[in-house]
């Protein structure tokens, strides 16, 4: 008989923090980021598809809380798997993730902003402002010292946040229906289109066509990323297990908590293409709730909606900015990143790990200024690293289940991790690639890592770390010279990214002999 955790969290009461928690900014701009690349029958078999790739990811994630509980997290699950290397990729991958997600929610807090004085804090190409990198600047340093001194996200400012969150989507969605027409929702629902734009990558007009499977095919891919963002950090979902009053409660609170929000996603992209057509909704601007409820009942609606989103973006900049930190204080904690990362303040607070995370944010705050259309770029950059997370993930389960000879691991494993793959391959492989360049940063620190512990790297690890360096390497000059189209895949020409490069550079080499020597001190003191 399953014993009771008189102290727990109920089901529903389960549902309700998987729910809130998951809900994060891109859910605002979801809509119009779809309207550019899918009609509403693509959106609705997108969806379909996303919510079952997602569901194996959970399936598998519940599995392995229940049954490897001396285990946490993502990472540790890719270490016990395949070994220390493919650990330590994972992890910093969940590193690089969040502070990249971070980066999104300050350019859509800023284009927020921009509602209420339009010009002022966005460029017409998505770019933020130099006003703009200065207040997000501002604010990240901010939100960095406040957890240095051990302020993660108190409860008062949870519900602040959450009632700021809910309320205008509530309102978003009895506007929706209401307004909804048939007629604008079904005119070209299954057909394929082209987009003509201008310089600014505005859409002036549409040019329809009957739909093959090919074109169903490629609205997919160009939604796939999109949806999965607003996914990201679903697999806190499974980790319920010791708050919940019965432990077989957190695994269906993951599965109706994912239930939950496949609709609330569903019904917030689809209700806008019955009130605007596509070319409107697609030109709609960022965040894209903000002006459709402003053209749907007027200024009060997108003021509203614009304010919910900044309290709510801030709170969640808050809970996220602890986020990055915790991985590395994990890899630190498990001999994967030397121990000057795990060193924590007399707050409680991994303060050399934040200051680091802040810096390398900083760099790229600076880069939002000169990348159009900034929020994708990080928002896909984001997407794609976690999704090798989340591939190894289901790799793992699926390595358990060959092991057990457990016919349903193998199958769910294989089918989570499988999605993850072709998903980047299909849609975000460029991201990986460019991602390598900050991989080649945590190579080097993590063979610092197995000096001071008095190991050095394999030979596979050798190799790895060689092989995966010079494609980030590569990755530069890819980028610079535009191979394979790289520049107009990820939004980023040559000159924009050496102006991440290269203070990145110093940033490593800065970094690297603080923590030997560190590494030399410990020596020497013992």
């Amino acid at each position: 008989m399953e014993t009771e955790n008189k102290k727990g969290i109920g089901l529903l009461a389960l549902v309700a923090i998987i729910v809130s928690g998951a809900i994060g900014g891109g859910v605002f701009n979801l809509s119009n980021d779809l309207a550019t690349g899918a009609t509403p029958g693509g959106v609705v078999v997108s969806w379909i598809v996303i919510g079952f790739g997602i569901l194996m990811l959970v399936l598998s994630l519940n599995h392995l809380v229940v049954n490897k509980p001396e285990l946490s997290g993502v990472s540790d699950y890719a270490r016990a798997g395949f070994g220390n290397m493919v650990g330590f990729i994972s992890g910093w991958g969940y590193w690089l993730s969040a502070w990249a997600g971070n980066i999104a929610f300050a350019v859509l807090m800023m284009t927020s902003v921009d509602y209420f004085f339009p010009g002022v804090f966005q460029a017409k190409n998505g770019s933020l402002t130099i006003l703009s990198v200065i207040v997000v600047s501002i604010v990240s340093w901010g939100l960095t010292l406040l957890v240095m001194r051990g302020v993660e996200g108190a409860a008062v400012i949870n519900a602040i946040v959450l009632i700021a969150k809910l309320i205008p989507l509530f309102v978003f969605m009895i506007a929706g229906i209401v307004m909804f027409k048939a007629g604008v929702f079904s005119a070209h629902f299954w057909q394929n289109f082209a987009a003509n734009t201008d310089a600014n990558g505005v859409i002036k007009s549409l040019t329809w066509s009957n739909m093959t499977g090919g074109d169903l095919f490629g609205q997919v891919t160009n939604s796939l990323m999109v949806m999965i963002w607003v996914f990201v950090g679903i697999e806190g979902a499974a980790m319920m297990g010791d708050r919940a009053k019965r432990k077989s409660d957190a695994g269906k609170a993951s599965i109706l908590g994912l239930i939950a929000l496949l609709v609330i996603y569903v019904l917030l992209s689809l209700l806008p293409f019955g009130f605007m057509n596509q070319q409107d909704l697609a030109n709609t601007g960022q965040p894209g709730l903000v002006h459709i409820l402003n053209a749907m009942v007027g200024g009060w609606g997108g003021t509203l909606m614009a304010i919910g989103l900044v309290i709510s973006l801030l709170g969640a900049w808050l809970s996220w900015t602890m986020l990055p930190v915790e991985a590395t204080q994990q890899l630190s904690d498990q001999k994967l990143l030397p121990s000057w990362f795990g060193k924590l303040n007399d707050k409680g607070a991994p303060s050399n790990s934040l200051i680091l995370t802040q810096l390398i944010v900083q760099i790229f705050l600076i880069v939002t200024y000169f990348v159009a259309d900034a929020y994708n770029v990080f928002v896909y950059l984001c997407t794609a690293v976690i999704m090798i997370c989340y591939a190894l993930v289901g790799l793992y389960l699926f390595k358990l289940g060959i092991q057990e000879k457990k016919t349903s691991n193998i199958v769910v494993g294989f089918l989570a991790a499988a999605f993850q793959i072709l998903a980047l391959y299909f849609s975000g492989w460029q991201f990986v690639w460019l991602s390598l360049i900050l991989y080649a940063v945590g190579f080097i620190l993590y063979a610092l890592g197995k000096k001071e512990y008095g190991g050095k790297l394999s030979s596979v690890e050798m190799i790895a770390t060689v092989v995966l360096t010079v494609l980030g390497i590569l990755a530069v000059f890819g980028v610079y010279g535009n191979w394979l189209g790289l520049q107009d895949a990820l939004g980023i020409d040559g000159n924009t990214l050496l102006v991440a490069v290269v203070p990145l550079i110093v940033v490593t080499f800065i970094v690297y002999f603080i923590v030997r020597a560190d590494i030399n001190k410990k020596k020497i003191t013992h």
